[in-house]
């Protein structure tokens, strides 16, 4: 009887260790412009788990990447970041984010324009506090206004397929704005420099960048 006792106990620990771990992670949402290039950035940091590209903030249920871009529905394009908050926690994911943008521009992000492109943060409330002490520290340490908004918590709605893990894909595009037959993560590079992302956050942040040279 004590082996079936043991036994029994052993197969719903077994039943439980995974759920106990997948409720251990926890998800943050934040709009930084063009979401391959946020996506990257937030995929290096150690104890991110997962970086998946969508949108949010707008009207339309389930919308399209044509749609969204098209302008009218009112969505940010957004990566919803799932990370282990044992080894690093959201006050830290939020100062990264406020040192990879531009949070001054309230028109765009570097070459992209328009409402799409905006920059924000899309907080529930037990991480509204953690980011606006973000905020108010990225604005001291940077001198000037920030105007990247801290919204309330929307829903999230990701992006096709196509859109993930674009920074490191070796599908071949056909044609594209950067060349013909190139690699998505080529044409990733080549679209990340010539629109001077880095070029602007290293020349607001400085050494304070996380993500650029």
């Amino acid at each position: 009887m004590l082996r079936q006792r043991i036994s029994y106990l052993a197969a719903t620990l077994a039943l439980i260790a995974p759920m106990a771990q997948a409720q251990a992670t926890e998800t943050i949402t934040v709009a930084g412009g063009c979401f391959w290039c946020v996506e990257a950035d937030f995929e290096k940091v150690d104890g991110v788990i997962e970086a998946v590209s969508g949108f949010a903030g707008g009207d339309t249920a389930n919308p399209t990447y044509e749609q969204v871009t098209g302008g009218g529905t009112g969505h940010y394009e957004v990566v919803e970041i799932t990370y282990d908050p044992s080894k690093v926690q959201a006050r830290q994911l939020y100062d990264l984010f406020f040192r990879s943008i531009d949070p001054t521009d309230a028109g765009g992000q570097f070459c992209d324009r328009g409402p799409s492109y905006r920059t924000a943060i899309f907080a529930d409330a037990g991480d509204r506090a953690a980011a606006e002490a973000a905020k108010q520290a990225a604005e001291q340490a940077l001198g000037r206004q920030i105007v990247t908004p801290i919204l309330g918590d929307a829903p999230f709605y990701p992006a096709g397929s196509y859109h993930q893990d674009y920074y490191k894909s070796s599908e071949r595009l056909a044609v594209s704005s950067v060349g013909i037959f190139v690699p998505k993560s080529e044409a990733y590079k080549r679209y990340r420099e010539g629109c001077g992302r880095d070029f602007r956050v290293r020349e607001l942040w400085g050494a304070d960048a996380p993500f650029v040279n």
